[in-house]
């Protein structure tokens, strides 16, 4: 069912220089960027063996809100899981196919932690590294 951490998504208020940070740093390679209006305003890192960190702006920083926005779990089979998780009386989102072309379903842990759950397919950006435009 779960195969592995398909990425952490943390918000960053400057989008620079976490890019900075991330790209020069710690020597990471972007994948591809999400794109709204011709702007940058999130990037895929590469972590290796099909592992990301996704970066999103944040306008502004929350006083006591912690960077990490979501962590989300790679999984074989979307639709089989959600009905296992169903069965274990674990409620999940519909299962859609996300801006970044990968099939995504959405639980919450007892403390509020959100799980995204991803099926990653030929077309997803994360196969292709084709840039991800997101509507509003």
């Amino acid at each position: 069912m779960i195969r592995q951490i398909a990425h952490i998504c943390v918000h960053a208020t400057d989008l620079e220089a976490a890019e900075r940070f991330f790209v020069q740093g710690l020597g990471l390679g972007i994948r591809f960027r999400f794109l709204r209006d011709g702007q940058t305003v999130g990037f895929y890192l590469d972590v290796g063996r099909g592992t990301y960190i996704e970066v999103f702006r944040r306008d502004a920083a929350v006083p006591g809100a912690a960077p990490i926005a979501h962590v989300c779990l790679e999984v074989d089979d979307i639709h089989a899981c959600t009905v296992d998780l169903q069965a274990r009386g674990i409620a999940t989102s519909e299962v859609k196919l996300g801006a970044d072309r990968s099939w995504q379903s959405w639980i919450t842990g007892p403390d509020g932690l959100r799980v995204e759950l991803h099926q990653y397919n030929a077309d997803s950006a994360q196969r292709t590294g084709q840039d991800c435009v997101l509507n509003r």
